[in-house]
């Protein structure tokens, strides 16, 4: 019986396939790592035959290591790390040079261009978006300016255009479609129309005919051509799902509607709540994106970034040496009864939504000579909730509503202390499911969706499974207190930069 589906989850390290069954629950799993190019400061790079071939051998491995036959598998679902630019040819399927990956800050001068021009207010209109280096356009423009000839190829319609979505569907399909999650998040999207804006291709300079189909989040994209290693069994067999890995993640999430909110603690935090119908601009810096689009419906988010949060436990391993390993730093924050006063800011890169400060830095303050290792090291973790804490704030104030609970993933989610922490900081529940793999969960659903595989998505929420609901334990008067003081250690890092 066709009741499995394979995600494969494309990310910025690795990428990774997981088989699974109509309970929603992992089969099996494999992970090939990605290999990192930094040509310069402040660039990086992907080569798209690498992110190609490896995802294509976890595909492989996960499915032979399920030990199930090719009319097992319904769908093939696929998630990915966003905004990342490839260009290819059309006629050969090569690239015209490495992706520029999401980090990539090389195009901050076209952002800059973009602003000076007057053209924030246009963008931000139609969608959703700042005039920022992180985003597709701006990438796909310096391809265009540094690769000899892109442009006039371009013009003649001889190269595509897409994100790592896109670029997977045509190696495995043939077909040049781009999923609207993926599409939002490349500036060229009018989010409330679903199709690519021509005046912002215009302000780019961006011939259209490179540019993907946009397509829902649940269709049937193509299907799986013969011949591909590994794959063989698996000919014809649908792609018919795919999102953007933090839509995916809310997605898998079983945030369905309006006003759920889902966080993943990683190297940073990202938050996004579900706005329903309606693509709702933020009054507070925050950014509005396309969720999904099933049965002809789209639901949009609002999204917030922490850009510092696992990195800052990092920081406490391998710059300050104060732990050995990353999961020594829940036991030592335990050992002190409090913070003992101690905010640690951590603004290594700035401050985003809802304080928008560039030029803040990382400031640890409250010390005394009663500080200890441990008191820095609970400090930290509580700096990774008080900022996630602010973007759902904000957040709140945008829906004008409270946030009713909050779902967590990531790697950081296994810290039972944090999700503590938060709980009292947010004065609502903190959802921790079992399966935190909730970015592949959520494309293999978006496929199995269309397959028949599940039938509709309120079913989805009965599959999931809760591992903890953390609910606030501690005085509101006294997290009250402790948000003030937060605040107060927030002032003290920003504009600190601004005198160098």
């Amino acid at each position: 019986m066709q009741a499995h589906v394979i995600a494969l989850d494309q990310g910025t390290t690795s990428s990774r396939a997981i088989v699974f069954d109509d309970r929603g629950r992992p089969v099996s799993s494999a992970r090939y790592p990605l290999t990192q190019h930094y040509p310069r400061p402040g660039w990086v790079e992907h080569d798209p035959g690498e992110i190609l071939e490896t995802t294509l051998l976890a595909a492989a491995s996960a499915f032979e290591h399920s030990g199930l036959s090719g009319s097992d598998i319904a769908a093939v679902g696929i998630t990915n790390q966003r905004e990342t630019t490839i260009l290819w040819e059309r006629a050969t399927g090569r690239p015209v040079m490495n992706a520029i990956v999401w980090q990539c800050r090389r195009t901050a001068e076209i952002a800059d261009r973009l602003r000076e021009q007057g053209c924030a207010d246009y963008i931000r209109q139609k969608t959703g978006l700042l005039p920022d280096a992180y985003f597709s356009g701006t990438k796909l423009r310096w391809m265009l300016d540094n690769v000899p000839g892109a442009q006039a190829r371009a013009e003649r319609g001889e190269l595509l255009f897409g994100t790592v979505d896109s670029w997977l569907i045509w190696n495995l399909t043939g077909a040049h479609v781009s999923d609207l999650s993926n599409c939002a998040r490349t500036m060229l999207l009018d989010i409330d129309r679903g199709c690519w804006d021509e005046e912002l291709c215009r302000m780019l300079n961006i011939p259209m005919a490179v540019l993907p189909r946009p397509v829902s989040n649940s269709e049937i994209y193509g299907r799986i051509r013969p011949g591909l290693r590994g794959l063989e069994a698996l000919a014809g067999v649908p792609v018919c799902g795919a999102a953007g890995d933090q839509q995916a993640a809310l997605f898998g999430q079983g945030c369905l509607a309006p006003g759920q909110i889902k966080n993943t603690y990683g190297t940073g935090c990202f938050t996004l709540m579900n706005t329903g119908t309606r693509s709702l601009r933020s009054g507070h810096g925050l950014l509005t994106s396309i969720g999904w689009r099933l049965g002809g419906e789209t639901t949009y988010v609002l999204e917030g970034s922490v850009f510092n949060a696992g990195s800052s436990i990092q920081w406490l391993r391998d710059e300050l040496k104060l732990i050995g390993s990353a999961s020594e730093v829940d036991v030592l924050a335990e050992t002190v009864p409090d913070n003992g006063g101690v905010y640690l800011v951590s603004a290594f890169t700035g401050l985003g939504a809802p304080h928008w400060d560039m030029y803040a830095r990382g400031a640890i303050v409250g010390l005394t000579r009663g500080t200890t290792r441990a008191h820095i090291a609970r400090a930290a973790l509580e700096g990774i909730a008080y900022q996630v804490a602010d973007l759902c704030d904000t957040m709140a104030l945008d829906m004008g509503g409270p946030v009713r609970d909050l779902w967590v993933d990531g790697g950081a989610a296994v810290s039972d202390f944090m999700m503590q922490f938060q709980a009292d900081l947010l004065r609502c529940p903190v959802n921790r499911p079992k399966m935190l793999e909730t970015t592949a969960a959520g494309a293999a659903y978006l496929a199995g969706l269309c397959a028949g595989v599940w039938d509709s998505p309120a079913r989805l929420c009965g599959i999931r499974e809760l591992d903890r609901a953390f609910l606030p334990a501690m005085e509101a008067e006294r997290a009250a207190g402790y948000r003030r003081q937060w605040n107060k250690a927030v002032r003290r890092a920003m504009n600190w930069a601004e005198d160098e």
